[in-house]
């Protein structure tokens, strides 16, 4: 296996990940991505050794571990052949409802999730007219006596019918009422077995790399008051710590795809010879490979100083956008030293390399695009005028 600039601190760890993966082949995953069919095995396994768990508190039954343990979670699931996407949710969700729910919410649901018997695995923000301009969503709650009915629309949301709870965030107060426009949104706890059918409507969406997502429609869905994370008004506030941990987890798997694409390439082109010699023996062919490498552990130091500054409470934006620009970039750029030192093999399905290939596309548009990120390290931390 290539090094890393990893810590060897997290050495056990890897290991254990390492060895349950192994239990789980390209062939396993390789047959989910081509049927479009969750694997089940595959998260049972990792729920069964505690590795969802791994951000919940040891009272509520998980590790009580943080970020940085969560990513290498991630990492290891894609650097072994997986694809974390399947259970990622899970983590990231964990952000909001561990610092802003309440005691009661969090003996309610944790125990749950640390156990398997409950999956956190959807998020709901997205709209269809508003993408990344969050602040503008349609989907609105109104407060009825002790709950709120909530009408509106989300799409690309995932993992919903392997879920059993989803974190909802929905506009409380009209955007013309409120005195900055990131106010006024709420977040809840959304029991999906008891809303699905009873005004909320999931339809699939086909897509590139076979990822379960969805439409999902709210036609006067009833939500308990008890429901409510934090304090009405104040949920984009608390949804950002999710978005945090969530770009930051996605820069791991975006790491773990990047080291597996390497060390696939690095084999196959100190085995595969052509004109008498090793094509890895050609520059032309090495380079692209050590660029990608070289680029990945780049990426690395920023994953872990984006887990360190969000592990320790402190503000990590800037650190967990750039991180995820990183990361993305670096995999996407591993992807396709991988498939062309392949040739036509990369092509092949039984290589994996085009399953894993589309799947680390997505990254460069999913949670957030690289546009966007630069906007924010523009705006936010370099000071330049703002341009929406």
């Amino acid at each position: 296996m290539i090094p890393t600039s990893a810590s060897s601190d997290h050495d056990e760890l890897r290991d254990a990940l390492r060895a349950l993966c192994a239990q789980f082949p390209g062939e396993y995953h390789r047959t989910h991505a081509r049927n479009e069919t969750y694997p089940v095995e595959f998260i049972d396994a990792l729920t069964r050794d505690g590795w969802l768990a791994a951000m919940i508190p040891e009272e509520f039954g998980g590790a009580g571990l943080g970020l940085t343990e969560a990513s290498i979670v991630m990492e290891e699931i894609n650097r072994g052949g997986g694809n974390a996407g399947h259970c990622h949710g899970q983590m990231y969700n964990m952000g909001t409802l561990l610092r802003h729910g309440s005691d009661a919410q969090k003996a309610k649901y944790l125990p749950g999730i640390a156990s398997g018997d409950l999956r956190l695995q959807s998020m709901a923000v997205t709209e269809p007219t508003t993408g990344t301009d969050t602040t503008k969503i349609k989907t609105v709650a109104r407060k009825q006596g002790d709950r709120y009915v909530v009408n509106g629309q989300k799409v690309w949301i995932s993992r919903i019918e392997h879920s059993d709870l989803m974190i909802l965030l929905a506009r409380t107060t009209p955007l013309d009422q409120v005195k900055r426009k990131s106010l006024g949104m709420s977040i809840f706890i959304v029991d999906l077995k008891q809303a699905i059918g009873n005004g909320m409507e999931i339809r699939p969406i086909r897509n590139m790399v076979g990822h379960e997502t969805y439409e999902v429609f709210f036609d006067n869905l009833e939500i308990p008051e008890e429901n409510l994370i934090g304090e009405e008004g104040y949920g984009f506030r608390y949804i950002l710590d999710g978005l945090n941990a969530e770009r930051t987890l996605i820069a791991a798997e975006c790491i773990g795809d990047g080291y597996w694409f390497v060390e696939k390439a690095a084999a196959y082109v100190g085995e595969r010879t052509v004109f008498g010699r090793p094509i890895g023996q050609n520059q032309g062919v090495q380079f692209p490979i050590a660029k990608s490498y070289v680029n990945i552990e780049a990426a690395n130091l920023m994953r872990f100083e984006a887990c360190r500054r969000f592990d320790a409470h402190e503000d990590c934006g800037a650190q967990a956008n750039m991180a995820k620009m990183l990361a993305a970039d670096a995999s996407w750029e591993a992807a396709n030293a991988c498939l062309q030192s392949h040739g036509g093999f990369g092509f092949a399905e039984e290589y994996d390399i085009e399953r894993k290939f589309r799947e680390t596309r997505l990254y460069q548009v999913a949670p957030i695009s690289t546009n966007l990120i630069l906007s924010y390290v523009a705006e936010h931390v370099l000071d330049m005028p703002r341009s929406f």
